[in-house]
């Protein structure tokens, strides 16, 4: 999918919203623990029901790999179901990779080649021949962690440099001059949102991927206040505070809910644009 695409899909669907499938077998209902395979048969569902009002799925791969070789299988099933039902969807796998060349192109095969996803977020601090084997992949698209929603983002990520500039400020700077860099999109947690502004003038034009709004207690506006551009820019990811709407039997239906109200907020946001 070319960022093009994916910004149609935005104003069509008057929503940039992505939602996380990090599914843990104690969390979903009882009755699709017997099936076949509940991991799928939850995404299933929650896809089903959230299809229109989502650009974009991101299952953390921590998620399947927890579970073995059937959890593999459960994500791989997955992304099929997506590219073959609803190929407009942008695919995401939060997978955090990142390391030395030779091994960074064989993560980069693993996701965009076998599992065929659009995208996969990497680790840069190996440095840039770590991050460039997934730059390497024409149509395809690099999530670098930027600057993340966790609390202990201040141990390293916003230590000052030279000239008082934070570390990750450096390392978005530097990734502008890596080869393919116009492949590359940011992760800027969404409780980070007063530090939109100045990574908006590094990276005026990228898409950011923003977890945290919801259960970790970012909020929209402000994310959208700071981070939106003229192409949007932002895909906003929620998880648990959509999938985990419900246990019940209704819980697709929950999430979808979930769901409507984010997407409501954005259609609003976007209407404003105009």
């Amino acid at each position: 999918m070319t960022t093009q695409e994916l910004v149609d899909q935005i104003w069509k669907k008057k929503s940039f919203l992505c939602i996380g499938l990090d599914v843990d077998l104690t969390k979903i209902p009882a009755y699709l623990l017997d099936t076949e395979d509940p991991i799928f048969e939850f995404n299933k569902k929650i896809i089903d029901a959230t299809h229109h009002l989502a650009v974009a799925y991101k299952p953390n791969t921590a998620f399947y790999e927890a579970y073995g070789l059937k959890g593999w299988r459960s994500l791989e099933k997955t992304i099929q179901y997506l590219n073959t039902n609803h190929p407009e969807i942008f695919t995401i796998a939060d997978a955090k990779r990142g390391d030395i060349g030779n091994t960074s192109a064989m993560y980069a095969k693993a996701f965009f080649e076998d599992l065929a996803f659009d995208s996969v977020t990497v680790a840069p601090y190996m440095g840039k021949d770590s991050v460039e084997p997934f730059l390497a992949f024409e149509g395809k698209h690099t999530i670098m962690l930027a600057l993340t929603s966790n609390q202990g983002a201040f141990d390293f990520q916003m230590k000052l440099l030279q000239h008082n500039t934070p570390l990750y400020q450096e390392v978005l700077g530097a990734s502008l001059k890596w080869d393919n860099s116009q492949n590359l999109m940011y992760v800027v947690g969404a409780t980070k949102a007063e530090f939109l502004e100045e990574i908006r003038k590094i990276v005026p034009d990228s898409f950011l991927l923003v977890p945290g709004v919801g259960a970790q207690g970012g909020k929209l506006q402000d994310v959208c206040k700071y981070g939106i551009n003229d192409q949007i820019g932002l895909l906003i990811n929620s998880s648990r505070g959509i999938i985990y709407a419900s246990n019940g039997s209704d819980f697709d239906k929950a999430a979808a809910e979930k769901a409507k109200e984010l997407q409501g907020q954005m259609e609003e946001i976007l209407n404003n644009m105009k």
